[in-house]
């Protein structure tokens, strides 16, 4: 079979529930509409674990965080594990990125005093850098610049919004930086260049990656009021963040200590005070910075279009986590509600094209990605990985032993921009959650903090913790046997599928179990 293509689109903070092919009405986003219509869009797809840094981890290596163990920002991914990138220069690909994958290196390959150790993450091994933010949105800073814009002495003060009177906040003003010149355009303008100088006939890998519709959330004109507040639709919160901190000691703490200035340049105040105005108004940006993705990704299908390429392209469409909005009063990617976790997916396959607009609903992780596009280019995927190939879903039928629910971890140990161990009085090694999450039950097991358990049924924005009522014991111990089972079944699988025998080695998930030759 003759080389092809792939496309692979990774947003940054995009929820899962936003997509207007998933019934959010008012998103203008008529590129990725069409995506949509041409592929299958998978509506229950689930990161496995969040931040940014740990859910690209489990992206890129196919891993869940209990086996890559990069679980925060600022943690080292271990060099022993393969990735993406690896993988398809074993098939004879080039891994271009543009983007940023937000990995430490690994210390026991490199010196202390490495300079990647003094930020926040770099390019992941096995990637060619084409244009990145990675170290400190250097290359970014230095575009601006060269474009003749200005640049402030605080460089990131060009995320503030436009005039000296501006108020830090959630914000209809524009930001400073005009749309040709914002980090959306920045990461567009690399890949047209990339797709217009891939040598024609020559198959690519691209990972394109945007920073949006990440924070600060303050979007460049016309996008900044392109949607009305009071159309955006309002939190789900309880009445106060007293009343929905009440319900765990972790969501108390994340309530009482996660700052507007993370989301918002330059601004002061605890995000969970923020108004139902306020909320509405950053949700109207957040669309925005949506639809200028939507519209550079015009541009780019057009390039692939204009070189007959669609025809020979895998395009897949994801984002690394998803983001609260102000639900449950909490901004960002945190704790344990599905709003960080929910993430979009969408497979345009031009060889599988009879389910084309169609929409999934079987339970899908952010693992089973990398060995789809592994399979889909014809080179095996890892045997030891913890992903699935997608593959059958776009030929139409769902393998009889696929998982029923999905899984997703969150580490809350201490990282330089966040203490929660001593507030809640956990070791590094404790400060950790699991959660397992069916159509009916949500079970949520924490290290060493008491467990949750909701009904998502009778309770699907997770208000009522039944953990500690006597009547719903069964279902708590049904369903941490089945985190426990599961645990089991994916501890690391690198060499267990390999024996010693009378015969010499013998890989037991080889389709026959012929001795091997190893050299």
């Amino acid at each position: 079979m003759p080389k092809s293509n792939v496309l692979f689109i990774v947003v940054d903070q995009w929820r899962g529930d936003m997509l207007a092919r998933l019934g959010t009405e008012g998103l203008r986003t008529p590129n990725i509409d069409k995506l949509c219509a041409e592929g299958v869009t998978f509506a229950n797809h689930y990161t496995v674990t969040v931040p940014c840094g740990p859910a690209r981890a489990s992206l890129m290596t196919g891993l869940y965080a209990m086996n890559h163990r990069a679980v925060q920002n600022t943690i080292p991914l271990d060099s022993r594990h393969t990735n993406l990138g690896r993988e398809l220069a074993k098939f004879g690909y080039d891994p271009a990125l543009i983007g940023y994958t937000t990995t430490v290196p690994d210390p026991q390959v490199t010196a202390a005093t490495d300079p990647r150790f003094k930020w926040l993450g770099d390019v992941m091994d096995g990637f060619r850098p084409i244009r990145t933010f990675e170290p400190e949105k250097e290359a970014y800073f230095g575009w601006l610049a060269q474009n003749g814009f200005d640049l402030p002495d605080n460089r990131d003060d060009v995320w503030l919004p436009e005039g000296d009177d501006a108020v830090p906040g959630a914000t209809d003003r524009p930001a400073r930086m005009p749309a040709h010149l914002s980090d959306t355009a920045f990461f567009s303008e690399g890949a047209l260049q990339y797709l217009k100088g891939v040598t024609p006939g020559r198959p690519f890998f691209l990972h394109l990656g945007f920073w949006r519709p990440h924070p600060p959330f303050v979007a460049s004109a016309p996008y900044h009021d392109m949607y009305d507040p009071a159309d955006m639709p309002g939190p789900v919160r309880a009445d106060s963040a007293e009343a929905e901190g009440a319900q765990h000691p972790l969501l108390d703490y994340y309530l009482r200590h996660t700052g507007r200035g993370s989301f918002f340049q330059g601004a002061d105040g605890r995000a969970s005070d923020m108004s139902e105005a306020e909320i509405r108004q950053m949700r109207a940006t957040y669309w925005g910075l949506m639809t200028e993705i939507d519209d550079q990704l015009g541009r780019i299908f057009a390039v692939l279009e204009e070189a007959g390429r669609m025809d020979d392209t895998l395009i897949v469409f994801t984002s690394d986590h998803g983001e609260q909005l102000g639900d449950h009063h909490l901004l960002g990617k945190i704790a344990y509600h599905d709003e960080s976790y929910h993430i979009p997916l969408i497979i345009r396959d031009p060889r599988r094209g009879h389910r084309a607009g169609e929409v999934e609903q079987a339970f899908t992780e952010s693992v089973d990605v990398m060995p789809t596009i592994l399979d889909w280019l014809g080179a095996a995927p890892p045997r030891h990985i913890d992903g699935r190939s997608l593959l059958p879903f776009l030929e139409g039928g769902m393998p009889a032993d696929w998982r029923q629910e999905v899984h997703f971890e969150y580490d809350f140990r201490n990282v330089f921009y966040s203490s929660p161990e001593e507030e809640l009085g956990v070791d590094m090694d404790e400060a950790s959650l699991c959660v397992i999450r069916d159509g009916k039950w949500k079970y949520v097991h924490f290290a060493a903090l008491p467990p949750l358990l909701f009904d998502l049924e009778s309770d699907p924005h997770q208000f009522t913790n039944l953990a500690e009522d006597p009547a719903y014991a069964p279902v708590l111990a049904e369903y941490a046997g089945k985190m426990l089972s599961w645990r089991m079944r994916h501890a690391d699988r690198s060499l267990t599928g390999y024996r010693s025998s009378p015969d010499g080695l013998v890989d037991r998930r080889a389709s026959a179990s012929s001795p091997l030759s190893v050299s």
